[in-house]
């Protein structure tokens, strides 16, 4: 279990789902980022601390950043996390390689509308950032 505390309050906690939801990104810290923004009514989570039971895979990492978390705090590490078969050490090693060069096939597609959405959000004025 996976607890998300703001100024020593419990504000929200997770378990892992993923198999019981079919949901690969149903990891614990990823519930309980979900479960503390239903629960606070933002996206951001600044001032908040997650207590884990593990050292966070790439993925869950990547939404403790969005978060905008202030510290984790985790018992065991990805290399006890391996020991028992769940190990993201692969993924660790594919993500600073060019797209190209990634086991799984990236395929750039370099159209010539394909930042419209980006130009389009930033003209907006009413935006919330993140």
């Amino acid at each position: 279990m996976q607890l998300l505390s703001r100024g020593g309050d419990i504000i929200a906690t997770g378990v892992n789902r993923v198999t019981d939801s079919c949901d690969p990104t149903a990891h614990a810290e990823v519930m309980a980022i979900r479960n503390a923004c239903q629960s606070l009514g933002t996206h951001d989570l600044t001032g908040c601390t997650l207590y884990t039971s593990c050292e966070p895979c790439p993925m869950c990492l990547g939404a403790i950043y969005w978060a905008h978390l202030d510290a984790v705090y985790y018992a065991a590490n990805r290399v006890d996390a391996a020991d028992v078969d769940f190990d993201d050490a692969f993924i660790y090693k594919e993500v600073p390689l060019l797209p190209e060069k990634r086991s799984l096939p990236f395929r750039h597609l370099p159209l010539t509308n394909a930042t419209a959405p980006f130009k389009l959000w930033a003209r907006h004025t009413d935006k919330i950032t993140y």
